[in-house]
């Protein structure tokens, strides 16, 4: 299976910010839309960083009240991993693991076409999982 099919199920929404989005609004998004990560994207929607919930926390905690002042371009990720929609679902997690990271925006010949969560992916293997079990006692019964 591929990101192309959990997109598929998910649909293609991203919650992108602008550079120059503060600290609070970007609290407030992530908590409004109870999702762990806002896309950072210039005026051209091309990707520029990513913001998680995990940078907000730890700019916070850095610099208390002051935090409050800074942008998403402050606590942005700048190289960001990517994924292409042909990537295998397990070559994803795998990437995830390997780089401690929840969210993969998705790119197709540069462009942004969406972003999957470690909860994406994991939901998409149980219900994976569920079909194959399904099956296979269909097989048993016969």
């Amino acid at each position: 299976m591929t990101i192309a099919t959990v997109l598929q199920a998910k649909g293609p929404d991203v919650i992108c910010v602008a550079a120059f989005t503060t600290l609070p609004d970007i609290a407030e998004i992530i908590a409004s839309r109870r999702i762990g990560a806002v896309v950072v994207t210039d005026p051209d929607r091309n990707l520029i960083g990513i913001v998680s919930e995990r940078d907000v926390v730890m700019a916070i905690a850095a610099e208390g009240a002051a935090a409050l002042k800074r942008t998403a371009e402050d606590l942005m990720t700048r190289d960001v991993v990517t994924v292409a929609p042909d990537t295998s679902v397990d070559r994803a997690m795998e990437m995830m693991d390997a780089g401690y990271f929840r969210h993969l925006p998705v790119l197709q010949d540069g462009a942004l076409v969406g972003i999957v969560s470690i909860r994406d992916l994991v939901k998409h293997r149980v219900l994976q999982q569920q079909m194959e079990m399904e099956r296979l006692r269909a097989g048993l019964a016969r």
